[in-house]
């Protein structure tokens, strides 16, 4: 059943009758009987289906410090506004846990704030909070000493009031779309094939050849390639860039007719039944096209949903990689299977980090290093990275116009941001970021243009080279299907012996011998006895932490050629890593680690490894 229809089915029951209530409904000091609508009672009656022991610490976790409110753009561009602050939006959400959940509600109501909603005029300013005053960017939970993540509160708050009806109605028609049409912005079937055929025929004129049209279903490719909605809807030209980066670098490509939509509104909206489906619809194309890896255009919310959270909303087994279209660009280029000429783009640049893509998923040094291959004149936005500050575009705000306004006094932050670089170009990798920075940029009158990292490395192709590397690619080693790690030693460090346990597992299956360290010292000592063909290394661990055992084998001339892949859960990561003055490690994923990415990055390392070997 469709979250249209679950709207309109308590809406009739709201219009046949209200809850009488002979209870006592708590609202702070004051205790009072009376009645309570509907949807409020049923907003309480769902809230124990989102409880989870990291919500509920999240819950009781708040000491109201204030270091969140330096954090969020909203309450930085209105200072005087105390409800901008992110505590307390959060506390909307707190005051119905204690009111119903927490003893300490049941006992001391006045002290902690336990209150419920009544009416459904309560709805309807919690709506205005939950929707109207937070992007979900998690800027305020990355500062949070306490780990509190009030940007998972918030989602709750939404999906509490999307289960009962209440939300803006740019959000209705949106989850209406991609419930009923199959994706967030009504494109129709024939709509999104001709605009397909469009692009291709612009793309094989442009290249000169019909072998440069996109492909739609065709089975057994290495690359599926799904987009955002609005790139059909209104920007096309990133649809013929990506294709001309795939056809340059002869890759085996297509895109599907069916479930071709990588964005999901669940997110934004907090409907993680939604949010399921949008995402079971894009697996099942993978595995009906029998494609080799999904590749995801760039997306910050498509990613995050697509990749990370929609496996758990749609209790699907993922066994085929995901990956942003930036680690194939990157790749490509690293793989010299396209050929780039950064003069190509003369004015200075300036690259803004997705909250989702950078935040939620970790995503910083790819984009910067894809962006030195095409782009001349870079220059930083302060803060950067984790740090960065909203487009105030996220968190589904484009959809929402009744909020403009307060979205562009919002935007002073960011626009200050970019202005202090000088750029005339702001480089993003999200559509969402694309569409609120255009924003803010024409509202402040900053002069610049937005574009995508597909853009730039689309315009710098150098394609009589790219032709060249795209023959050679027949001759590249192929990978074996079932150990494509035969005839590697992988050194496995970490001190948890059930990580190390399933790291090896996962390794030895795939053919590679396996040496394990459980502490740097010995970390360090393994490596100049064996030089393993890799190094995976854990970075919290007692005595020596990775950091260190990093920079040791950095500067060791004896083993500061073996790759190394850091297996981390540390949220620090690539601060302490990449801002040191030794080269990068070659590779990097976050816990808990699929088991086939593992071997996949591995794989990738080592074939890099082998063809630099070669050069010399």
């Amino acid at each position: 059943m469709n979250h249209d229809v679950k709207a309109a089915e308590l809406t009739a029951e709201i219009a046949d009758e209200k809850v009488q209530i002979g209870e006592k409904v708590q609202i702070g000091e004051k205790v009072q009987t009376g009645e309570r609508s509907l949807r409020a009672k049923k907003l309480c009656e769902l809230l124990p289906n989102k409880l989870s022991r990291p919500v509920v610490a999240s819950l009781v976790g708040c000491i109201h410090c204030g270091m969140c409110h330096t954090a969020c753009h909203y309450a930085l561009a209105l200072p005087d506004d105390p409800t901008m602050t992110p505590s307390y939006k959060a506390d909307q959400l707190r005051k119905i846990f204690k009111a119903t959940q927490d003893w300490t509600g049941r006992v001391f109501p006045w002290w902690v704030g336990a209150k419920t909603p009544v009416t459904d005029a309560d709805l309807e300013r919690l709506k205005n909070i939950a929707f109207g005053t937070c992007t979900n960017c998690r800027r305020c939970t990355y500062n949070c000493p306490m780990g509190v993540d009030t940007a998972v509160l918030n989602r709750i708050t939404r999906g509490l009031l999307t289960s009962v009806g209440v939300m803006p109605e740019g959000v209705r028609v949106v989850s209406k779309d991609q419930w009923e049409i199959g994706n967030q912005m009504g494109v129709l079937k024939e709509d999104y094939l001709e605009t397909l055929d469009w692009m291709s025929e612009e793309l094989s004129g442009e290249v000169g050849t019909e072998e440069a049209r996109i492909p739609v279903d065709k089975s057994g490719c290495e690359v599926m390639y799904v987009i955002n909605p609005r790139e059909a809807k209104y920007d096309p030209r990133s649809i013929a860039a990506a294709a001309k980066v795939f056809w340059a670098a002869g890759e085996s490509w297509t895109m599907p007719s069916e479930g071709w939509d990588q964005t999901n509104f669940g997110l934004f909206s907090g409907d993680d039944q939604l949010g399921g489906v949008a995402g079971k619809r894009v697996y099942e194309q993978v595995k009906k096209l029998k494609a080799r890896q999904l590749v995801i255009s760039e997306c910050g919310h498509g990613f995050r949903s697509t990749r990370c959270e929609a496996p758990n909303w749609s209790a699907t087994d993922i066994d085929f990689p995901i990956e942003s279209s930036i680690f194939t660009m990157l790749r490509y280029l690293e793989e010299g299977r396209i050929v780039v000429d950064k003069s190509k783009q003369v004015e200075r640049v300036t690259y803004h980090d997705s909250c989702n893509l950078a935040r939620s998923c970790g995503i910083t040094e790819e984009p910067r290093q894809l962006l030195r291959h095409v782009a001349s004149d870079f220059v930083e936005m302060t803060p950067n990275r984790q740090e960065n500050f909203c487009c105030t575009g996220g968190g589904g705000a484009m959809s929402m116009s009744e909020y403009a306004p307060r979205r562009l006094q919002s935007a002073k932050v960011k626009a200050e941001q970019i202005k202090a670089t000088g750029a005339k170009v702001v480089v993003t990798s999200c559509h969402n970021c694309v569409d609120g920075l255009k924003d803010l940029i024409r509202h402040y009158q900053l002069g610049c243009e937005v574009k995508q990292l597909v853009d730039l490395v689309s315009e710098a192709l150098v394609i009589e080279q790219c032709a060249v590397s795209k023959k050679k690619k027949d001759t590249a080693v192929k990978r074996s299907p079932l150990t494509p790690l035969e005839g590697h030693c992988i050194l496995v460090v970490d001190d948890e012996e059930d990580a190390r346990t399933f790291l090896s597992t996962v390794l030895e299956d795939a053919g590679a011998k396996v040496i394990t360290a459980a502490d740097g010292v010995h970390a360090i000592a393994l490596a100049r006895e064996l030089h393993p063909s890799a190094i995976t290394l854990d970075i919290s661990m007692p005595g020596r932490d990775g950091v260190a055992v990093f920079g040791d084998i950095r500067s060791d001339p004896e083993i500061c050629d073996i790759p190394v892949c850091v297996v981390t859960g540390h949220p620090e990561f690539r601060k302490v890593i990449y801002q040191r003055a030794v080269p990068p490690p070659e590779g990097y994923l976050g816990k808990p680690v699929p088991g086939e990415k593992l071997v996949e990055d591995l794989v990738r390392i080592l074939e890099l490894r082998e063809k630099h070997d070669k050069k010399q």
